[in-house]
């Protein structure tokens, strides 16, 4: 990962640092417990080299030991077989990535040495308060050769000083970037526009870089990317037609489309809707904007409130309204 001094671009700049990661498999396997086919898993593959993509994240490193893989896809453990299976050497630019999360991962096990893995990229994803065994993490896989990025989740429900004390602890370690996240899609471009300034000039001091990682509760997760892209921020993560938990995410088409760098094609990603997005949908697959994920987002709330109001077909809005507001 290079560091390139592109701050508050123009949305005509072409800068090269920006690098695109696709999440749908990571992301969007939380909303079908990571069913996906080994026809869809390849074809996004090809969709992502053929697009440009910088990353693309093939789930999680998740503990056999805490999940029963009776209960899951195997894009929530991510073995190495597996994703050798569909990019065999990966003999493309395409960098392949997982998410290894704090308190859930057997790093130390199930992280192999890089020169044993076709992984490029583990990116470790961690509360303000586990930060401590999050740097623990980030040494730990470094040393076995991986670039490593790390997710501060929830920062919407964080205090300022906290923040600013996990930053510069973060600055210290050896991750190459350190990712703003708007967990419950919560933020507006104004609030994105100071974060990213302050993210961004913690992280340069260190010769790190910054990613933005945005839900789209609001429908500001596309706004929210963008405006982190004006402030300096290179690493966008998105996905394909907005996949994701809940909400969802940032729609890694519209992203594409609005890069400035030639190397991006927004087609092969549309084609991949066409081919497997529909049907997923149409196979019951649920995600994206509705006012219950809207609602969590006003009240900075956690998803799984709206996500249980919708599994309970419940109409009521305005009741979860102000059961939102009780818990606030």
């Amino acid at each position: 990962m290079s560091l390139e001094n592109c701050n508050k671009r123009t949305l005509m700049d072409y800068c090269p640092d920006i690098k695109v990661l696709d999440c749908t498999l990571r992301d969007g396997g939380l909303v079908n417990n990571f069913a996906f086919t080994d026809e869809f898993v390849r074809d996004l593959y090809e969709a992502n080299i053929k697009a440009g993509v910088d990353y693309m994240e093939f789930g999680y490193k998740a503990s056999k030991e805490l999940f029963d893989t009776k209960d899951f896809g195997k894009w929530k453990f991510c073995d190495e077989k597996d994703i050798r299976a569909i990019v065999g050497e990966n003999k493309s630019p395409l960098k392949i990535s997982v998410m290894a999360d704090v308190g859930r991962c057997d790093y130390k096990k199930d992280i192999l040495p890089r020169k044993d893995s076709v992984v490029d990229l583990v990116r470790v994803a961690t509360y303000i308060h586990q930060i401590p065994t999050a740097v623990e993490m980030i040494e730990h896989i470094k040393k076995k050769g991986y670039e490593v990025t790390v997710n501060i989740m929830a920062v919407s429900k964080v205090n300022s000083d906290d923040l600013d004390a996990g930053l510069q602890i973060l600055a210290k370690s050896s991750v190459d970037a350190i990712y703003l996240v708007d967990s419950f899609g919560s933020f507006y471009p104004e609030q994105i526009t100071k974060f990213s300034q302050k993210y961004v000039e913690i992280a340069e001091a260190a010769g790190k870089i910054v990613g933005i990682h945005a839900h789209n509760n609001q429908q500001l997760a596309f706004a929210n990317t963008i405006e982190a892209c004006r402030m300096g921020v290179s690493l966008l993560d998105a996905t394909v037609n907005g996949m994701g938990r809940g909400a969802g995410n940032c729609f890694l088409e519209a992203l594409l489309s609005f890069l400035k760098n030639p190397k991006y094609d927004e087609v092969p990603m549309i084609r991949f809707v066409e081919k497997h997005m529909l049907k997923l949908k149409e196979e019951g697959a649920v995600w994206g904007y509705d006012i219950p994920y809207m609602l969590t987002g006003i009240f900075n709330s956690h998803p799984s409130t709206a996500i249980r109001f919708i599994k309970d077909k419940r109409t009521d809005y305005t009741n979860l309204m102000h059961e939102l507001m009780d818990m606030e």
